[in-house]
């Protein structure tokens, strides 16, 4: 920058996370097992339940997990199951 108040700047902010199902499991995942849980368990009490409290705050995963809906991200984990085994 040269001082010159007329001149426009630009800056950039970087996401936290993606918005897609697939990015928000796997950043919530990789938390959970930072924090020593196991994801697996956590996730499925937090599917069932609705209890956010399933979910750590590290790394923000818990308001991550609830920028969609339990059965938005159940759809996901679905779809993705059954097109890597339809054809076994």
């Amino acid at each position: 920058m040269n001082g010159d108040p007329q001149e426009t700047m630009m800056f950039k902010l970087k996401k936290e996370v993606s918005d897609t199902p697939r990015d928000i499991l796997l950043g919530v995942y990789q938390a959970l097992e930072e924090k020593g849980y196991n994801p697996i368990n956590q996730l499925v009490g937090y599917f069932i339940s609705g209890d956010p409290t399933y979910i750590t705050s590290h790394r923000n995963a818990r308001s991550i997990i609830r920028k969609l809906e339990r059965d938005e991200l159940l759809e996901e984990l679905l779809r993705f199951y059954i097109e890597h085994n339809r054809n076994r």
